[in-house]
C-alpha cells in the first residue's frame, strides 16, 4: 500500500471526516440529553428544597418534619427525596433508610445510588443536603433511575451508531476512491495506449463540466499537438535524411572514382582521409535519423514476434569473423528460449552496435546473454575489459557522449543513445552494471500479455 498515494490520502481524510462527524453527532446528543436530565432533576430537586424550607422558616423543625412525613407517607411528591436527620445523625423523618455517606453540604447536587423506603433495590438520584439550625440537616432531591435508564440505553444506541458510522464511513471512503480511480482510468488507458504508439487515441468527453473534463480535455489538446509535431518530425526527418543522403552518397562516389584516377600517393592519402570521413558523417547522420524516429515513436508499426535466441545467434554469426580477426570470441548464452513482439532491425542494429562498443573498448570474450523473469526479457552484451565506472554511466548513454577511456575510437557517442532509444521504443530501458570484470549493457523489454510466453 502506497501512502503516499493521493486518492489513499483522499480516501482516509473522508473516513476521518465521517467518523468524526459521527462521533460529535453523537457525542453532542448524549451531553444534551444527559444535561436535560440534570437540569430536569435540579430543579424539582431546588422547588422541593424551597417549599420546605419555607415551612421550616413559619414552624421550625417540628412542622418541617411533619411536612416531610406527609409528603413521603402520602406521596404528595412522586420520585421526591427527603430525609431529615438531627443533630446526632438520627432520622427524624424521609423516605431514605439513613443518610448517604460522603454528601457535601453545600450548592451543588451530586449523584448517588440509593435505596428508598419500600423499595428493594437502589435507584439513581440527585441529591443536595442543607443545614438547619442546631445541626440537622435536610436531604432533598429527586429520583432519576428511569431517565439513567434511558441515558444508558442511549449510549448503548450510541456506540451501535458509532460502529455503523465508521462501517459506512469506510464504504464511503471506498467509494470516493473508486470514483476518482474510475474517472482518472479513461486518461490514464488513452495515455498508455499513446505511449504505446497509438497517436490518434482520445480521452472520450463526458460533457460534466468537472476538474476531471478539464483534465480530458486539457490532455486531449495536447495529445493532438504531440500528434502533429510526430507527424511534423516524421516529415521532417525523412525529407532531411533524403537531402542528406543524396549528396553525401554523391560526395562518396566521386570521392571513390577520385581515388581511382589519382595516382600521387599523397593524394590517394588525402582522398581515402576524406572518403572515411564522409563514411563517418554518413552514418552519423543516418544513426541520428533513427534515435529521432525511435523517440517519437516511429515504428511500432513494424513490429513483429521474433524468436530471440535466433536473432541473438544469428548477430552472432555475422560479427564472428570480425571478432575473430581481432584475437577474441563471441559466444551466445541462451539458457531459454523467448519469443517477442518488437523492431527485428532496429533491434538488431542495437545489439549490434554493443558488439562494435565491445570490439572497440572491450576486453576478452563477448557473451550475448539472454535472461528471462516475469513481466522481462532482458538482453545483455558483456565483455572483460575495464568498464565504464558508475560515475560516468550516466554521461555514457546521453547523445554525443563520449568518455576519456573511449577517444581513441572514431565514435560520435551515438551508439549507445542509440540502444536506450530503441529500448524505450520497445517500452524498456538500457541500464549499465558491472559484469565483474568487464561491462555489462543490459535492454530491458516488458512482456506484453499479448507476447508468447518464454520458457
Amino acid at each position: 500500500m502506497n501512502w503516499r498515494s493521493t486518492t489513499l490520502r483522499f480516501a482516509l481524510l473522508v473516513f476521518i471526516l465521517q467518523v468524526a462527524a459521527g462521533i460529535a453527532l453523537l457525542g453532542l446528543t448524549g451531553a444534551v440529553v444527559r444535561q436535560e436530565i440534570e437540569k430536569g432533576a435540579a430543579l424539582r430537586a431546588e422547588t422541593l428544597r424551597d417549599d420546605l424550607l419555607v415551612t421550616y422558616g413559619q414552624g421550625g423543625l417540628p412542622a418541617l418534619a411533619d411536612e416531610v412525613r406527609a409528603r413521603t407517607e402520602r406521596i404528595i411528591t412522586p420520585d421526591a427525596v427527603l430525609l431529615l436527620v438531627d443533630s446526632g445523625g438520627k432520622v427524624v423523618a424521609g423516605n431514605l433508610t439513613g443518610p448517604p455517606p460522603h454528601v457535601a453540604i453545600g450548592p451543588r447536587h451530586a449523584l448517588f445510588k440509593l435505596v428508598r423506603a419500600g423499595h428493594a433495590a437502589p435507584e439513581a438520584m440527585w441529591v443536595r443536603a442543607t443545614p438547619l439550625a442546631g445541626g440537622a440537616r435536610l436531604l432533598t432531591g429527586s429520583v432519576v433511575e428511569s431517565q439513567q435508564r434511558i441515558l444508558d440505553y442511549l449510549e448503548r444506541s450510541a456506540v451501535a451508531g458509532l460502529t455503523l458510522a465508521v462501517l459506512f464511513a469506510a464504504l464511503a471512503a471506498w467509494l470516493a476512491a473508486r470514483l476518482i480511480a474510475h474517472r482518472l482510468r479513461a486518461t490514464v488507458d488513452c495515455l498508455e495506449a499513446v505511449r504505446e504508439g497509438d497517436l490518434g487515441r482520445r480521452v472520450e468527453n463526458d460533457r460534466s463540466g468537472d476538474a476531471f473534463a478539464a483534465l480530458a480535455g486539457a490532455v486531449n489538446m495536447t495529445l493532438e499537438r504531440i500528434e502533429g509535431l510526430v507527424g511534423e518530425l516524421q516529415i521532417a526527418t525523412d525529407g532531411l535524411a533524403h537531402d542528406l543522403k543524396s549528396p553525401l552518397t554523391r560526395l562518396r562516389s566521386a570521392l571513390e572514382r577520385a581515388a581511382i584516377d589519382v595516382r600521387e600517393p599523397a593524394a590517394q592519402q588525402a582522398v581515402g582521409r576524406a572518403l572515411g570521413e564522409g563514411e563517418r558523417v554518413l552514418a552519423i547522420v543516418e544513426t541520428a535519423l533513427r534515435i529521432s524516429r525511435a523517440e517519437a515513436g516511429v515504428g511500432r508499426d513494424a513490429f513483429r514476434s521474433v524468436d530471440l535466441v535466433s536473432e541473438l545467434n544469428d548477430i552472432a554469426e555475422v560479427y564472428g569473423p570480425v571478432v575473430e580477426d581481432a584475437g577474441r570470441a563471441i559466444a551466445v548464452d541462451a539458457p531459454v528460449t523467448a519469443a517477442l513482439a518488437v523492431h527485428r532491425e532496429l533491434l538488431g542494429q542495437a545489439i549490434g552496435n554493443l558488439v562494435d562498443n565491445a570490439l572497440k573498448y572491450g576486453e576478452g570474450p563477448i557473451t550475448l546473454r539472454l535472461e528471462v523473469a516475469p513481466g522481462a526479457v532482458t538482453i545483455a552484451v558483456e565483455d572483460r575489459g575495464r568498464g565504464i565506472p558508475p560515475g560516468l554511466r550516466a554521461q555514457a548513454l546521453s547523445r554525443f557522449g563520449r568518455l576519456d577511456a573511449a577517444r581513441r575510437g572514431s565514435g560520435a557517442g551515438l551508439g549507445l543513445a542509440l540502444v536506450g532509444a530503441v529500448a524505450r521504443l520497445h517500452g524498456g530501458a538500457i541500464t549499465l552494471a558491472d559484469a565483474g570484470p568487464g561491462l555489462s549493457v543490459r535492454i530491458v523489454l516488458p512482456v506484453g500479455p499479448a507476447d508468447p510466453a518464454a520458457s
